[in-house]
């Protein structure tokens, strides 16, 4: 049974109740099974904002601070992303004011939380026997299957983007923290690092001071999390936004999620999460921005190992503007321990040697 279908259950759920929901699962169709997992997640989310609102907004202006705090943010205008590509640096000349908000240290934000949701997150050393595990990324609480566990944070790089993700074409020799979703979608959480002990307006252009130790390749714990990208189109000059984004957040840390030893089995999986833009009042908590003008979408399809531009490809038309992310959902309760993902390796290529396959059939139909 999916992790997404315990909340239609419920704790006080018996077998049979547990039996009717995996049968009304089988007859759904794969779109309206997409649908329920995105309605359980922005669920998640909604109660993970409307905590941090509760913790953070002095009392008089939690009713609308969120919301005039976005209209702002969108208003700003955009700045070209070949600066992200080579590092250059141009200042807004009219930047919206950050919304006031309690002067809460990070640490202090994520006790907060815990009072809140029931859980935190928080990095310590990896309980992986294996000497490169590094550090891991731990739950410090109770959170109940389906729970979102974590947001994957950093820049979203369309597949018509891949050549300004700093340092294209290899792009994984000094950067660990990639990740590309099932659509092409890749998201580099490098910028993000840790992230930091205020809410701003973030551009996605800095890159934090930690760095992961690269000294035997990019081959360690954590630090698993990319695959090679293919060749992209060629791109002209484009642009990055610029949010107001809570940059203290306690769950924005799914990049520090390592892959499960011998013998230990993952706890959380991969769950791609369309944030809808017009939730204006949830924006500042979702941390990732968008590289590209979001006006002017860019179709691809792709082939084999290759992304091209498509006249004909066309996606299901949607209203409403979607910001394309990832979050890490509990697949079962979990209580004050690592948090572990199924990295699922291609096995086509030499894999490192922490790297244990969970599961080396499902691995095979991958990527087959």
């Amino acid at each position: 049974m999916s992790p997404f279908s315990y909340n239609r259950l419920g704790e006080n759920a018996d077998e049979k109740d547990a039996e009717e929901i995996i049968e009304l699962a089988g007859k759904a169709s794969l779109t309206d099974q997409q649908k329920q997992v995105q309605e359980n997640v922005h669920s998640h989310i909604r109660t993970f904002s409307k905590s941090m609102d509760d913790i953070l907004l002095p009392t008089s202006k939690r009713s609308d601070e969120s919301l005039n705090c976005s209209v702002q943010a969108n208003a700003v205008p955009r700045r070209s992303g070949l600066s992200l590509a080579v590092g250059g640096v141009a200042t807004p000349s009219n930047q919206p004011v950050v919304p006031e908000t309690q002067p809460l240290l990070r640490a202090e934000l994520s006790k907060s939380l815990k009072k809140h949701m029931g859980y935190t997150l928080e990095l310590k050393p990896s309980q992986i026997s294996h000497k490169e595990a590094g550090r891991g990324l731990f739950i410090d609480g109770e959170a109940e299957v389906g729970s979102v566990i974590a947001f994957y944070p950093g820049v979203v790089y369309s597949p018509a983007y891949y050549r300004y993700i700093p340092g294209y074409p290899r792009v994984d020799a000094e950067n660990p923290y990639l990740i590309t979703r099932y659509d092409g979608t890749v998201i580099n959480a490098q910028p993000w690092g840790e992230g930091a002990d205020l809410r701003e307006l973030w551009d996605g252009l800095t890159v934090p001071e930690f760095r992961p130790n690269l000294s035997q390749g990019a081959e360690k714990g954590s630090d698993r999390m990319w695959k090679m990208l293919s060749k992209p189109l060629e791109g002209g000059r484009r642009e990055i936004g610029m949010e107001i984004l809570e940059r203290r957040n306690p769950l924005a840390l799914g990049h520090f999620a390592n892959h499960p030893g011998k013998d230990m089995a993952p706890n959380v999986m991969v769950c791609p999460y369309d944030f809808p833009l017009t939730e204006m009042e949830m924006r500042t908590y979702i941390p990732n921005i968008l590289f590209g003008r979001d006006d002017e979408p860019v179709k691809m399809k792709r082939f084999g190992s290759f992304w091209f531009k498509s006249r004909s490809f066309t996606e299901s038309a949607s209203d409403v503007p979607v910001l394309k992310c990832l979050v890490l959902v509990a697949t079962r309760a979990l209580r004050d321990e690592e948090v572990l993902l199924n990295y699922r390796l291609s096995n086509s290529k030499r894999r490192p040697a922490w790297y244990t396959p969970v599961d080396e059939e499902e691995d095979r139909r991958r990527w087959s």
